[in-house]
């Protein structure tokens, strides 16, 4: 059985601060090796920016008040109950996702990931709007969903939950997705029920004018995100190995069952939020070009494949927006990376 929640203690991997000041602070300090001292001297003294952990908040009360999303309520009033308490658990469990529910990380990578400023950028997937969505019918699995089935979902493909020191997901009904779902509900206070929110998923974004080009891709990687996240794609660590930048490939990255492995949906993201620093100014055919570089590389193995790749990728993966079971440049992508020597997490 997993542990307690209320005996974990909550990591809260930094302090709200004025994001868009210290990220450039951060970014003239230079190379990989600065960033990386520089973040673990900031993630010890809880210095570390938000817009690196997720724990950023919206940047002003003006911002606010002028945007055209839906603003959840600053987190300055999380009632001071014990359904607060629930709430900022939720928090610290998606800002630090493989300490706060790291037996059941097998990557090392944090809700806030995909989901940024902790879950409440519009055009980030933001967790309000997903809250007010659920349950509901999805594909992928031809069933009716409830959130804590979405989010064990997420555990299992962007957590990849079977390399995990428990070897899979949270259990229905573990407190940790008690946590999560109050956060969630919390985050979505007067937002409408059942109703498709602006700013909610990842936006859209149109098909290119050419077909996208991995090899175009690389260019822009190498333009504009290798900054961060390594020329090889594999992330930044701080001193202690905690991710600053999370990893977009490899072992350590999200699975071939995660949704961000498909082109269409890494291209959305990437143009409505990347590069952090200046969300919004790639090219349309830039932001599918990259998604098809990032995702034309291995990662780890689907769990849902029982049978052979060809048979998972007609199952799961036909069409032209994932690379899995696709041969480039004479190499067979979807293989899966090697599984690790021992499981991963605490």
């Amino acid at each position: 059985m997993a542990p307690n929640p209320e005996d974990r203690a909550p990591v809260e991997p930094a302090k709200p601060r004025t994001g868009h000041r210290a990220r450039r602070v951060i970014f003239t300090l230079g190379g990989g090796l600065a960033l990386a001292a520089a973040g673990t001297l900031a993630f010890d003294s809880a210095l570390l920016p938000g817009w690196i952990t997720g724990s950023e908040q919206t940047a002003s009360l003006e911002a606010d008040a002028e945007s055209p999303f839906f603003q959840p309520p600053p987190e300055a009033l999380i009632p001071d109950d014990d359904f607060g308490a629930a709430v900022r658990r939720g928090r610290a469990i998606f800002t630090n996702t493989s300490t706060n529910a790291g037996q059941h990380v097998g990557n090392g990578l944090s809700c806030s990931n995909c989901h940024l400023d902790a879950g409440r950028e519009p055009n980030s997937a933001p967790m309000w709007a997903a809250w007010v969505a659920y349950p509901k019918y999805r594909s992928k699995n031809k069933q009716i969903n409830t959130m804590e089935d979405r989010v064990m979902g997420c555990f299992s493909y962007s957590m990849n939950a079977q390399d995990s020191v428990s070897g899979g997901p949270p259990p229905h009904g573990d407190d940790i997705y008690r946590d999560l779902e109050s956060y969630f509900y919390w985050m979505a206070s007067g937002a409408p029920t059942n109703t498709a929110m602006a700013g909610g998923g990842f936006g859209k974004i149109d098909k290119p004018a050419l077909p996208y080009d991995p090899a175009r891709g690389e260019a822009v990687f190498t333009a504009n995100c290798a900054v961060c996240h390594g020329a090889d794609g594999l992330g930044r660590k701080d001193l202690n190995a905690r991710y600053l930048y999370p990893p977009l490939w490899g072992a350590d990255s999200y699975n071939w069952g995660a949704g961000m492995h498909q082109i269409n949906n890494a291209a959305a993201f990437i143009k409505h939020n990347m590069p952090y620093s200046k969300p919004g100014t790639l090219s349309d055919q830039d932001a599918w070009d990259v998604a098809a570089y990032v995702n034309s590389h291995e990662r780890p193995k689907d769990p849902r494949q029982t049978g052979t790749l060809e048979e998972a990728r007609l199952k799961y993966h036909d069409g032209d927006q994932s690379y899995y079971g696709v041969e480039l440049d004479g190499v067979m992508i979807g293989t899966g990376t090697p599984r690790p020597a021992a499981p991963v997490g605490n």
